[in-house]
């Protein structure tokens, strides 16, 4: 069973938040956020956007270069912790708004390491012959739950969403083949879900231990990269670029360390965005396809609250 990436693409909202707005909200000065995070700015959804709005807006910026009809896909699978509505979720109002009628539809989540779970639903579909053609979404809109006068997370949103079309067969211009998908749930582990919640009629998105998230990124973002390396007998070193969750440039800084590779093989766009969540990874890539040549080997590494991790290989 193989499986490639035909399209990629995101949206991201006009407005830009900067550090600065924190000084009189929660207290946190430009220079302090910016050395602890490596962000300057953070998208900021409109108030007619939200989560599914962002995520007709990806699929919309994917049409140009899609290499076959939209209405013959057949599975959507939707992916976020910020959903708009949890009934009818993104994947039902893409299919109405661009009549995909014959679709199955999915919504999953978990947390930031949503992207990848879903690229499993769809290596699942396609292993049982249930599926040719799938659309994956990923979107999120952090400003609906974040807590702006929360010192410890208050200050890490953004908003966003990306799309990524999928096939049995490679199309396109510039398809990748997914090599391996790799994903595990570590509930178990340290803090756990208590580290980072989002509590309906509970203070909104919060991230009490900051601290704990920070130690457990580092280690298990590099360990979803090396077991989704070995999955396709490759090593981390064989990666030309490497795009990892954006929650916070320090965690990408100790994962280049880790992995002891050149910050420049890191595609990285959180100075600007934030953290745009599950749908950070797709983003990055959708900006960087331009930097990517063909036979390149790229890698994907997430981590979640919860906690969760997972990675993917793709060679284009």
């Amino acid at each position: 069973m193989k499986m490639f990436l035909n399209t990629v693409s995101h949206y991201l909202p006009k407005e830009r938040v900067p550090n600065g707005y924190f000084k009189e909200v929660n207290g946190l000065s430009d220079s302090w956020i910016f050395e602890r995070t490596g962000i300057k700015t953070r998208s900021k959804a409109a108030k007619n956007e939200n989560t599914n709005t962002m995520a007709v807006e990806a699929v919309k910026n994917a049409l140009p270069s899609l290499p076959f009809d939209i209405r013959d896909v057949d599975l959507i699978v939707g992916a976020s912790y910020s959903p708009y509505d949890t009934v009818a979720t993104m994947g039902h109002v893409v299919q109405r708004e661009f009549h995909i009628k014959d679709a199955q539809v999915v919504y999953i989540s978990s947390a930031c390491s949503s992207l990848v779970n879903a690229l499993e639903v769809v290596e699942g579909y396609f292993a049982m012959g249930k599926s040719k053609q799938a659309l994956v979404i990923a979107s999120e809109h952090n400003t609906a739950f974040s807590d702006e006068t929360c010192e410890k997370s208050g200050h890490l949103w953004g908003d966003g969403a990306t799309a990524l079309f999928i096939s049995d067969e490679p199309l396109g211009d510039k398809p990748a083949e997914f090599l391996s998908i790799y994903s595990r749930g570590l509930g178990h582990i340290s803090k756990g879900p208590e580290a980072v919640y989002l509590t309906p009629g509970r203070d909104g998105l919060q991230m009490p231990d900051g601290r704990d998230v920070f130690i457990q990124a580092c280690q298990y973002m590099r360990i979803a990269l090396e077991e989704a390396s070995e999955q396709c007998g490759l090593s981390f070193d064989n990666l030309d670029w490497i795009v990892p969750h954006q929650a916070n440039h320090r965690i990408i800084k100790n994962l280049a360390g880790q992995l002891s590779v050149n910050e420049d093989k890191i595609f990285t766009n959180i100075r600007e965005l934030g953290n745009t969540g599950s749908a950070s990874t797709g983003i990055c890539l959708s900006q960087n396809m331009d930097t990517i040549q063909k036979d390149a080997l790229l890698g994907i590494t997430v981590f979640g609250g919860g906690y969760s991790a997972g990675a993917a290989i793709l060679r284009f």
